[in-house]
């Protein structure tokens, strides 16, 4: 399972490429044409795109480094490195969503608005199309390598496509002599930028300090107790290295069982949890069980 990982993550960096290409492409676009056109909502929605450039060199830097093979220092593999990678990202898109607020509600406050070139609103459109269609690769790959990193990617890719229709309408309604509304419409670029990056600064913080879901817990407890031989589940840990989630758990098995029963009982809930819930790694400890349990 180990080298099949390591080649689905390979494949992955293809998802992360052409997120890059694509976020270049368009975020100069966007700037240079915002400022051309005189559209706060266009620049900022290009800001935004200039740090998804950097979200996904970070995820494409984490991938490749997370298939390093595991050494003395790093028993468990290097996979938790795709992890602190988005959590530097989250810092970065804060601080852009912050500049881009405050350059918006700066020009609101100062009287300082002008009504954009139409010519933003299409590129708007054409960058919502562009990401559209990189999400839907994206998405695609991503479900194929059981990629949790490239799915968030592509989440990152719908909403930025998204975020560009809705610059394009504020830029369409600003032409109609309602010029503040394309800075409202930076504003809400820019609250958006920094939601993201505080929902990826949790998510990340969540993960780094072994933080598990207790609901993904009870959904593993309820399918190992139907497996035979298994009397109940004692204790259950979980934590996730980058897309990989390891388990300990306890389970109680009669005492009369040999040795090679209650190994042959621990496989089957080994097997069980990778094929059904694509568990990375499961360590399985048997206790006997009895009525002081």
């Amino acid at each position: 399972m180990m080298e099949k990982r390591y080649q689905e993550l390979k494949a992955a960096e293809k998802g992360a490429v052409v997120s890059i290409l694509a976020y270049i492409f368009i975020s100069v676009l966007k700037l240079v044409i915002g400022n051309w056109a005189s559209s706060a909502a266009l620049k900022a929605d290009g800001l935004n795109n200039f740090t998804d450039i950097i979200a996904s060199v970070a995820v494409l830097i984490g991938l490749r480094l997370a298939r390093r093979p595991a050494d003395d220092d790093h028993r468990y593999g290097h996979w938790k490195v795709e992890t602190v990678a988005s959590m530097l990202t989250s810092f970065i898109m804060l601080m852009v969503g912050l500049e881009v607020l405050y350059s918006a509600i700066k020009d609101i406050v100062h009287h300082e608005l002008s009504t954009p070139d139409p010519i933003a609103a299409y590129v708007g459109i054409l960058s919502a199309l562009l990401m559209y269609l990189v999400y839907l690769y994206n998405k695609k790959l991503a479900k194929r390598v059981s990629s949790n990193a490239l799915l968030a990617a592509a989440k990152d890719n719908r909403s930025d496509a998204w975020t560009s229709i809705g610059t394009a309408i504020a830029i369409f309604a600003s032409s109609f002599n309602l010029n503040w509304i394309d800075s409202l419409a930076a504003i809400v670029v820019g609250i958006l930028i920094i939601k993201t990056a505080i929902d990826i600064f949790q998510e990340s913080a969540f993960s780094l300090s072994d933080g598990f879901s207790e609901e993904q817990l009870e959904e593993y407890k309820q399918a190992i107790l139907t497996i035979d031989g298994v009397k109940d589940v004692r204790t259950m840990r979980g934590r996730s290295y980058g897309a990989n989630i390891f388990l300990d758990v306890t389970v109680l098995m009669e005492p009369s069982l040999t040795v090679e029963r209650s190994h042959e009982i621990t496989e089957t809930v080994e097997k069980m949890l990778e094929i059904d819930y694509q568990v990375f790694d499961t360590d399985v400890h048997v206790e006997p069980y009895g009525k002081n349990n």
